[in-house]
């Protein structure tokens, strides 16, 4: 079993920036991918960004590239998976949440194994 915990969320205005983090814990941590997906009020679970366990591969949605960055930091007490969110929109609005699963190339959140609680972004213009 994995535990997932996120924080960093909050309401900021446009242009702004966010660090999103996630502690990660659990048996076998280490082995899984990495991810973020958010969702908005009304909307189905979003991808966002993934990372592969050795961090050594990354995919983001259209329309996060080159705003969003996520990294991984891993050590042998604590695992922390970031997402750095800059130039924010008012579209980036949502609930974030943290997962791990298998493979860092599923953007399908059926595809992920844990979840976080979610942490709520909220960008006013």
């Amino acid at each position: 079993q994995v535990q997932l915990v996120e924080s960093g969320g909050g309401m900021v205005q446009t242009g702004d920036s966010l660090r999103l983090s996630c502690v990660a814990s659990g048996r076998s941590f280490s082995s899984y991918a990495l991810g973020w997906f958010r969702q908005s009020q009304g909307q189905g679970r979003e991808f966002v960004a993934s990372i592969a366990w050795r961090g050594d591969n990354t995919d983001y949605a259209d329309s996060v590239k080159g705003r969003f960055t996520i990294s991984v930091s891993r050590d042998n007490a604590k695992n922390t998976v970031y997402l750095q969110m800059n130039s924010l929109k008012v579209d980036d609005t949502a609930v974030y949440y943290c997962a791990a699963g298998g493979s860092w190339y599923y953007s399908d959140a059926e595809a992920w194994d844990f979840w976080g609680q979610g942490t709520q972004v909220t960008v006013s213009s």
